[in-house]
């Protein structure tokens, strides 16, 4: 009884890993092929509010502005407004020094976060279309021009860009980051062309103004907007074509911080809006959310059962034994690359097991701190300027 029990349990935790890593991006990219859902684009030149929110960015946010300057667009169709949660360094002094070139300052004053800075900041927004983005994000002077025409199908409330990370460094924690993207960026295109995206790069994304609706403060805004848009019969698509670069981070620690505090915040998110889960309320929408998201963050419970399923199987089974060992051998993996890292070296074998742990890790802390009744709502500048 207990043999097959255990049985049961490790076939189900693998089923369901499959299902999750590779079921579902395979189920999304066919249905993107034999059902695809077509975003009419033309070319339309709206006013357009670029809102940069930043907290103590006076290493970044010089050169950002210099960026969103440079961008390819009409002048007097484009304001470039800072939205400064805060700050306590010299952030604001340097927007201010660019009030001659029309760049505009908002100052939130009491650290109230993210979310709530950009809600605020969104009010005084004058654009029909605002374009979010963070003050280390670097974009190609092309980006408008991308992401605008799909703006012409008037059922598109938002248009998410392609995030590149840049490992400049080259850290396993960068090169596991970047692999991880660029898996992220297929099953997202797929969502997109299939139904919608279920949520966007923070640091390039564009909203219609007047569809955008106040979220609370602990939401993951970037994530949450597709949800509020979806409710409203809005699509949010993707176009790989705007692109944008950012730096990876370059240690362990400071990629489990960012990825805890924005896992807890799904969470939340998740639980406010469950009833978008419902299959028979939003469709394939649903199925997206929960295969993407609800099973995607369950995988630590499927690691345990197989682990141990395979373990209490091994002492009677050499097949199980193997998986086993498999298992050990892999975890041991993603701990040496933690150490070799801790030592200032790189193993690119152990790349992906130690990428795979962390982020895994990281989604087992940020539900232990949901659960605790932990909100984040501010955050803190953690990629290094290069």
């Amino acid at each position: 009884m207990v043999y097959g029990i255990g049985e049961i349990v490790f076939w189900v935790a693998m089923g369901a890993l499959a299902y999750v890593y590779v079921g579902y991006p395979v189920l999304v990219f066919a249905a993107s092929k034999l059902f695809p859902k077509k975003v009419v684009r033309s070319d339309i030149e709206p006013t357009v509010t670029v809102l940069i929110t930043a907290f103590n960015e006076e290493a970044s946010i010089e050169r950002k502005i210099e960026n969103t300057l440079a961008l390819e667009y009409p002048n007097e169709k484009l304001e470039i407004l800072v939205a400064s949660d805060g700050s306590t360094d010299s952030t604001d002094e340097i927007v201010r020094g660019f009030a001659s070139r029309g760049v505009k300052l908002f100052r939130q004053e009491g650290r109230v976060g993210k979310t709530e800075t950009q809600n605020n900041a969104v009010k005084r927004a004058t654009g029909e279309i605002i374009l979010f983005s963070d003050a280390t994000t670097h974009y190609e002077a092309d980006v408008l021009r991308k992401v605008l025409p799909a703006f012409a199908d008037e059922t598109v409330g938002c248009v998410a860009g392609r995030l590149v990370y840049v490992d400049g460094v080259g850290t396993g924690v960068g090169s596991g980051a970047k692999g991880y993207w660029n898996y992220e960026t297929f099953i997202k295109q797929s969502e997109s062309d299939t139904c919608s995206l279920i949520g966007a790069s923070g640091c390039l994304y564009a909203v219609r103004r007047g569809a955008y609706r106040d979220m609370y403060r602990e939401a993951c805004s970037d994530f949450l907007i597709c949800t509020v848009l979806y409710r409203q019969g809005l699509r949010s698509v993707f176009e790989p074509s705007a692109v944008c670069f950012e730096d990876t981070n370059s240690k362990t620690h400071d990629e489990m911080r960012m990825r805890v505090r924005v896992i807890t915040q799904t969470y939340t998110d998740l639980w406010r809006n469950a009833d978008m889960l419902n299959p028979f309320k939003s469709g394939f929408y649903a199925v997206q959310l929960l295969s993407h998201k609800v099973l995607r963050y369950a995988v630590p419970i499927m690691l345990a059962g197989a682990f141990a399923s395979s373990a209490a199987l091994a002492f009677g089974s050499q097949f199980f034994s193997i998986i086993l060992t498999l298992q050990v051998l892999f975890y041991l993996g993603a701990l040496s690359g933690w150490m070799l890292e801790r030592l200032g070296l790189r193993a690119h074998l152990l790349v992906i097991p130690l990428y795979f742990v962390l982020a895994n890790l990281a989604s087992v802390i940020a539900f232990y701190r949901f659960v605790r009744g932990e909100r984040f709502a501010t955050w803190e500048p953690i990629r290094e300027t290069r």
